[in-house]
């Protein structure tokens, strides 16, 4: 699951980059071949709902029979402070029958008044797997630190208060 982990750091490094902007996240479906190839396909839409429904049944289906792949998009969460945007980051590593993570990465949106900001990644669900976390979470990072943008966004804007 570590190779999972890495590809679900790299390519929620990207969704920050995306959002520090004030952009709303266009779901996006980041997977790997079982040759280790990485791909990214965007799930446009007129609504981003749609959007995210098309991302799951994506996912569902593994239609380029990736070894792994991350559906991530934006919606909110609610943390002890309350209701705040998230980036929810689905994780399934197909090597490992039905293996899913699902982490919500908050995050302050910017605005006219409020500067972006990152917070830490929350875990919402490891289902089907044995999994240490702390392992899984190294992984994640080394796949963020991968994503040369994205890592200098997240690292820039990092506020651990949440």
């Amino acid at each position: 699951m570590e190779a999972a982990g890495e590809l679900a750091g790299f390519f929620a490094a990207h969704a920050v980059w995306c959002v520090s902007d004030g952009e709303v996240l266009i779901p996006l479906v980041g997977y790997e071949t079982l040759e280790g190839q990485r791909l990214m396909q965007r799930m446009t839409a007129e609504r981003i709902e749609d959007g995210v429904a098309e991302g799951k049944a994506w996912m569902a289906a593994n239609p380029e029979l990736a070894a792994r792949a991350v559906l991530i998009f934006d919606a909110f969460v609610t943390l002890e402070s309350g209701r705040t945007d998230a980036l929810i980051v689905l994780l399934r590593d197909y090597t490992q029958a039905a293996a899913q993570v699902t982490i919500a990465v908050p995050y302050r949106s910017t605005t006219g008044e409020t500067d972006f900001a990152v917070h830490r990644p929350k875990t919402l669900e490891f289902d089907g797997i044995d999994l240490d976390p702390h392992s899984f979470y190294e992984a994640f990072w080394r796949g963020v630190f991968k994503h040369e943008q994205g890592s200098k966004v997240w690292d820039a804007h990092l506020d651990q208060s949440r």
